[in-house]
């Protein structure tokens, strides 16, 4: 079966960027089947732009969501799960009959030419790739800097899955948190989820500079707290995201996110397997990375050889 790729770029406010992520999709060697854009609700040029770029992308239609009171006049977007709702807005006009695979593309993303190819040949060599997508790099001045990613996790912009995988987890969960759940379900039903680091694509704006990047490490602190991660996990993520700039404080307000959560009592995912099957991967994991740690000492200690 030929591969068709349906992809869903949720946007709101996008103008600086959004001809450039236009003009990239449809420079691909291996252009997606249907490609809808969902503006939800920009306030910018954005839907001008898009409506003027529509004719020469034969592929691309442009929706636009539906006006949400809660949602349009909230402080904070990512918060209350604006990019979710907006994917399923689109996926619902959309479906997912006779769609091989189905991705997420933000509207400030840049894709190389052989993206798509070489996504899809990654998922075709590796049956249980479930879920996959390339690693991000930001313009920081005259340079081009990747961000860090744990190997099991794939950016929440550019997420793509296959079908049977998005069908086994129950699609994408209209919460916050919805790109690390999506993953632990993924695990859970027999699929590997995976970022390729050969596929490089550009974030043309910085994480979390939307809503202040202080706050966006604190929405991640609760993330942790709504997928059940325990606190010791989150003291040692902390450690590791008061390395990013503003470097000591990032990791506070990690904390002082998951901290909230927990203090505002926030509802947790409701699934009594899933929290089962974090916790016992969270303690494989600490058992590897200790043993690994272990070896690390014990091989550093071996006497030289003459």
């Amino acid at each position: 079966m030929t591969d068709r790729v349906l992809v869903i770029s949720p946007v709101h406010n996008e103008a600086a960027h959004i001809e450039r992520v236009v003009r990239a999709m449809a420079a691909q060697e291996h252009p997606p089947e249907r490609w809808i854009v969902v503006d939800d609700a920009s306030t910018d040029d954005t839907p001008r732009i898009l409506r003027e770029l529509a004719p020469e992308v034969p592929f691309m239609d442009v929706v636009s969501r539906e006006p949400s009171p809660d949602l349009d006049a909230a402080p904070d977007r990512l918060a209350l799960a604006a990019a979710p709702r907006a994917f399923n807005a689109g996926l619902r006009v959309a479906g997912t009959a006779g769609f091989t695979h189905v991705m997420k593309l933000d509207g400030d993303i840049e894709l190389p030419p052989s993206y798509l190819r070489e996504l899809l040949a990654a998922f075709a060599r590796e049956p249980r790739l479930g879920l996959a997508g390339g690693v991000l790099v930001e313009p920081i001045g005259d340079r081009l800097v990747p961000i860090r990613i744990a190997p099991d996790h794939v950016h929440g912009a550019v997420k793509c899955y296959s079908a049977a995988c998005l069908e086994a987890i129950g699609g994408i969960p209209e919460c916050l948190g919805w790109d690390t759940l999506d993953e632990a379900y993924a695990r859970m039903r027999g699929f590997d989820p995976r970022h390729l680091p050969q596929l490089v694509a550009t974030h043309h704006r910085p994480i979390g500079s939307a809503d202040g990047t202080l706050r966006g490490h604190a929405r991640h602190g609760a993330c942790a707290y709504l997928a059940h991660y325990p606190a010791y996990w989150v003291v040692a993520r902390s450690a590791r995201v008061a390395r990013r700039r503003p470097r000591a404080i990032s990791g506070a307000a990690f904390i002082a996110g998951y901290a909230a959560a927990v203090l505002r009592r926030q509802p947790r995912i409701d699934d009594p397997e899933l929290r089962r099957f974090v916790r016992r991967q969270l303690r494989l994991r600490v058992r590897r990375e200790a043993g690994a740690a272990v070896m690390a000492v014990l091989v550093g200690r071996r006497p030289r050889r003459a």
